[in-house]
């Protein structure tokens, strides 16, 4: 924190209108638990709660919004690793100014077209549900990227001066805001480019998606209200809401003592095996990444256990670096995993049919990991885990019972969802009251009181950076699909490949490329719309293509030189980015591997749909 921001919180009205934001993100999203959980008990009854799920949708964007305000003000809104390489001084202020100023301006843009947005369904006088309408839903849009623009113009530069250029960001977006119809017919060459240019120096990922969408829709005469509208469609799906609860569930599980818990199971199982540490440290990783997706959290919560286990049975540093750095990311092909509930819901496909297809697949790399780990104990003789301490204190017994909870939430999560008792948001609502409940008060890892509230708002500021990228990823798509782009790439794809195998390596560079550049999130939102028509064209099962494109995002992670995991590794230990990428590079190698025969075997996704008929 800088001494103008420390200074600026320290003033009493500040302070109190930040508790006030924090609060009211934090009623939210505890509103988003109780909703649902409500829905299932008065189900029961026979009945329903009027209005509920239009409610939860809404609920969604709130949180949404309200924790994208929040990561602005903690200056987490996720960018593009590209900024780190800026050298340090004067050019890497000029760049924050820079990029904080185009950020402002995409976001007065979105704010003022989300503006008309609300005046339009204000007019139209459509009802959410209960009587209320709309528009009172949507007002929360506005008001967020007004806060967004803001907060990027005052997290530009610690001086006046640069605030101040900053600041004309947020003035030429009310200009271009009014005067839209000039732009038409226009060439938006020259503002991807300043979008593009701040993207790499480390703007905001949501600045560039909508401020990209912006000015396409401009230069097409296509008023800039449809830009939220779309943004709105994507957060009021029926399932969105599945994401931040499921998150909710990973960080109250990452808070507590899980991890230990979890440690000493596998340890005490398998403790005799060679490699047994490793091993455990890549199923403790999945099982995390399962819930908070691809977010960094598993490596930035778990790293430092983990990895003090793997030096105090004798692993090397570099394998221990690397284990851990591709591990992060391990379980997105798990259910209930983020990214698969994501995938289907813009590719319109069952997510049900995701989760059982991804099962085969997921386990497969982390088998592959967890060999690797056998391989390193055999080698360096440093196989077997220290189970004394396991022993001493009732052995296998006494540590199966102390992480029973743990080890029943995933039959807790997939019964409930798979048995029809619940929906898929009802059943995320389920697992974050299971880990309230496990954490807060059984083992009484999280207190109640202020460290709850704290998982509380730590949630809320990590969906709020990935949800604002979701909504103005989605002003984008829809640009895309307007322009035919799905059916243009078809047609050069097809006049330039004819074999399907030939398209599928095709594909996994493709996605590796995007995978190691953007988020799996906006990835998902932007990309899917695009290779699902490709799939189709060259015979690809759209549940087979789910998992290959979840995959080779899984990998980007690790794929130098901007891939997300490698710099979270390198922040978390505290080692340097270059010696990340050589201790990641066996793990790229042997996980690469794993995607291509979940690419080239279409059995180990479509096998258990096929036993269980539902293909």
């Amino acid at each position: 924190m800088t001494e103008s921001d420390a200074a600026v919180r320290s003033w009493a009205p500040v302070r109190f209108l930040h508790r006030v934001e924090d609060c009211v993100s934090i009623v939210l999203l505890g509103a988003m638990v109780l909703l649902p959980l409500a829905e299932i008990v008065v189900r029961q009854l026979g009945t329903g709660i009027p209005g509920a799920l239009p409610f939860e949708q809404h609920l969604t964007l709130w949180v949404a919004f309200l924790g994208a305000a929040l990561a602005a003000r903690e200056g987490r809104l996720l960018a593009l690793a590209t900024g780190n390489f800026l050298p340090e001084g004067r050019f890497r202020a000029f760049a924050a100014v820079f990029t904080g100023g185009t950020s402002a301006m995409v976001a007065t843009l979105l704010g003022g077209a989300s503006l008309d947005l609300v005046q339009i369904e204000r007019e139209g006088g459509i009802e959410m549900a209960a009587g209320v309408p709309v528009w009172v839903g949507q007002a929360v849009m506005p008001v967020g990227f007004a806060i967004l623009a803001l907060r990027l113009v005052w997290k530009s530069s610690d001086l006046w001066t640069g605030r101040a250029i900053a600041g004309f960001g947020i003035v030429l977006g009310l200009w271009i805001g009014a005067n839209a119809d000039s732009f038409a017919d226009r060439a938006a060459t020259p503002w991807l480019v300043l979008i593009l240019a701040s993207t790499l120096l480390g703007g905001p990922i949501f600045a560039a998606l909508g401020g990209a969408a912006v000015f396409l829709f401009l230069s097409d005469f296509v008023p800039l209200a449809a830009v939220p509208a779309e943004s709105y469609r994507l957060a009021v799906s029926p399932t969105l809401a599945a994401i931040p609860l499921f998150t909710l569930t990973g960080f109250l599980l990452a808070e507590g003592g899980a991890s230990e818990r979890l440690l000493r199971v596998f340890r005490a199982l398998f403790g005799w095996v060679p490699g047994s540490t490793p091993v455990v440290c890549a199923v403790v990783c999945a099982f995390f990444t399962v819930f908070t997706g691809g977010s960094g959290v598993t490596i930035l919560a778990l790293g430092g256990v983990l990895f003090a286990a793997l030096s105090a049975d004798g692993y090397r540093e570099r394998f221990s670096l690397g284990l851990l750095t591709s591990s992060g990311s391990l379980g997105l092909l798990l259910p209930p995993a983020l990214p698969l509930i994501l995938f289907g819901i813009v590719a319109e496909v069952p997510i049900e049919d995701l989760f059982i297809g991804g099962l085969l697949p997921g386990l497969l790399l982390i088998a592959l990991i967890a060999a690797w780990g056998v391989r390193e104990g055999l080698r360096r003789g440093t196989g077997k885990a220290r189970t004394s301490a396991v022993e001493d204190d009732g052995g296998i017994a006494r540590a199966l019972w102390a992480a029973k909870w743990e080890l029943l939430l995933p039959v807790v999560i997939l019964g409930a969802f798979f048995s029809g008792y619940a929906t898929l948001v009802e059943t995320a609502a389920l697992a974050a009251l299971y880990a309230f409940v496990v954490q807060c008060l059984v083992h009484r890892d999280v207190r109640l009181g202020k460290p709850l509230l704290a998982v509380f708002r730590q949630c809320a500021v990590l969906v709020g950076g990935v949800l604002i990228i979701l909504v103005a990823a989605m002003g984008l798509t829809s640009w895309l699909v307007d322009a035919q782009a799905a059916q243009a790439l078809v047609e050069l794809v097809q006049n330039n490949i004819e074999s399907k195998i030939v398209f599928l390596l095709a594909l996994n560079v493709f996605l590796l490329l995007v995978g190691c550049l953007m988020d799996i999130f906006s990835a998902t939102v932007v990309v899917v719309p695009l290779i699902i028509p490709l799939g189709l064209a060259f015979g690809v099962d759209p549940i087979h293509l789910g998992i290959i494109f979840v995959a080779n995002l899984e990998l980007g992670y690790l794929t130098p030189p901007v891939g997300l995991n490698l710099f979270l590794a390198s922040y978390r230990f505290e080692r340097p980015l270059l010696a990340v990428y050589r201790a990641a590079v066996p793990a790229l190698v042997i996980l690469g591997f794993g995607v291509l025969l979940i690419t080239y075997v279409p059995w180990l996704t479509l096998g258990l749909l096929d036993l269980l008929g539902r293909t």
